[in-house]
């Protein structure tokens, strides 16, 4: 027992505290943890003749605030509704991402149709659809939505794809998909988002009008 705490003893006093780091007045640096990215950046930009500013377009900027903020409808239909809740959840958080859900199509401008759809909720699916701001979207979230999945031969009520009556702008396969692959799906959307032409095509659609 008394070996034992010696030599405890030895390897504690052996060791020798690092020196924390410095600056060049001999003020020590805050930890990496402590820096936030984001003001890492900006000082670097600050050193480039020029850095301050940031060019863009403002299609992009606008772009970029709408698929920061989406808000999606609570639409869910059977077990897939079930992973759409888990990604919404505090695990995933899907807050984080500037995703927040709306009671009511008016407010949404992304409906999730997790879980197979009926023939005859079909039109109900294509009138909240219809009820929402442009611009719109849709996620078929899992194989019932995509296709009908299991019901596609043998269910003469299942809807085989809710692409037949609204269109689809992103497919999450899985049966059901994990919320992981719902969150990819969301990633999907926002590229798409960003890479629209928007004022280009009301543009487009004004003149038409006129």
């Amino acid at each position: 027992m008394n070996t034992l705490k010696t030599s405890t003893t030895m390897a504690t006093g052996s060791a020798t505290p690092a020196a924390a780091p410095t600056g060049p007045a001999g003020e020590p640096l805050p930890r990496r943890s402590q820096i936030s990215p984001i003001a890492d950046a900006v000082a670097i930009m600050d050193q480039i003749p020029g850095g301050g500013l940031i060019l863009t377009t403002v299609e992009a900027a606008l772009n970029w605030g709408r698929a920061s903020s989406i808000w999606p409808l609570t639409f869910g239909l059977a077990c897939c509704a079930i992973e759409m809740m888990a990604a919404y959840a505090s695990r995933f958080d899907l807050d984080r991402m500037g995703i927040i859900p709306r009671a009511t199509p008016r407010q949404a401008d992304l409906i999730i149709v997790a879980g197979r759809a009926t023939i005859r909720i079909a039109p109900i699916v294509r009138r909240l659809w219809e009820q929402m701001p442009e611009l719109r979207y849709v996620i078929s979230m899992g194989s019932c939505a995509t296709c009908g999945g299991p019901f596609y031969y043998d269910n003469y009520s299942i809807l085989k794809g809710i692409d037949q009556v609204i269109p689809v702008d992103v497919y999450v396969p899985g049966c059901p998909p994990r919320p992981e692959a719902l969150i990819e799906g969301i990633l999907k959307l926002q590229e798409k988002i960003k890479r629209e032409p928007i004022l280009r095509q009301q543009a487009a659609a004004a003149l038409r009008g006129a």
